[in-house]
């Protein structure tokens, strides 16, 4: 006889509030980004729109925020190709090989978690001056994906550890090398992990603040958070439209967030339970 689950209220009271802590703001943001100036200062900041306008999204659009949004992309993609390059190879590497250099260092990479990236900036701009590419896109590209490399690893390593050794031996007796294997048994059966660290390094570079603010200086360089900073200044008491340039920067990564969130949690959660 099946015993009948008792309902979790208490996780189902924490889910609620949390949801009013999460949705709440975002209506206020959407909310308040329809609003013209006057509306805002004199309505209910929870209430409706009285007179709903797309006027701060076009004020946004023609202050340079595509450059903005298009440098945002370009670090992003850019540090999660590199991230994904090195980490998938290193990851495979640690769960196959016995060598005590690999192991060791492995060791070493995962003391990078440990290592805030405001501890770190002085030495950053060091070498990022030294490599003369202080305000350039790959001045935020490279320690953006160095900062994001350590968890990526460790979620990748977590993955392969649970592919069973029968389909590693498997494939060396079909004569396949470790690239071969790489790339037919690796990255299929890893694919979860891989959309994981993907996600979590867009994300990461995304929302970056502190490596463009103190590697980059021009305009044509900025980022979307730098950007936003600006907007702060060039609307003044604008909330509304600086509230619709918040909107608009949100919305790409929280797409992707919506796509990948299933891959996400599977990823993040594999390889624990050993």
């Amino acid at each position: 006889m099946l015993r009948r689950r008792r309902p979790n209220v208490m996780a189902g009271v924490g889910a609620v509030l949390w949801l009013v802590v999460v949705a709440v703001p975002l209506y206020y943001l959407v909310a308040a980004s329809l609003r013209g100036s006057e509306d805002y200062l004199s309505g209910n900041p929870l209430a409706l729109p009285a007179n709903p306008t797309l006027e701060n999204y076009r004020s946004v659009l023609a202050g340079g925020f595509g450059r903005y949004l298009l440098n945002n992309i370009i670090v992003t993609a850019g540090a999660v190709a590199i991230v994904l390059a090195c980490a998938v190879p290193a990851a495979y590497a640690v769960t196959r090989s016995s060598s005590r250099f690999v192991q060791r260092g492995f060791t070493l990479l995962l003391m990078g978690l440990a290592i805030p990236a405001q501890a770190t900036i002085i030495p950053v701009y060091l070498i990022i001056t030294n490599l003369r590419l202080y305000d350039t896109l790959l001045a935020v590209i490279l320690p953006t994906a160095a900062f994001a490399l350590p968890v990526a690893t460790l979620v990748m390593t977590n993955s392969l550890r649970d592919v069973p050794k029968e389909l590693y031996e498997a494939q060396e007796i079909d004569g396949a090398g470790p690239l071969r294997t790489l790339f037919n048994l690796v990255l299929p059966l890893a694919k979860p992990a891989v959309v994981t660290v993907g996600i979590y390094t867009a994300l990461m570079a995304w929302n970056g603040f502190i490596f463009p603010l103190v590697l980059t200086q021009s305009a044509e360089t900025r980022t979307l958070t730098l950007g936003l900073w600006e907007f702060q200044g060039q609307f003044g008491t604008n909330v509304p439209g600086l509230l619709a340039a918040v909107t608009l920067s949100v919305l790409p990564i929280f797409v992707v967030y919506l796509v990948g969130r299933r891959f996400l949690l599977s990823g993040l959660t594999a390889g624990f339970g050993r």
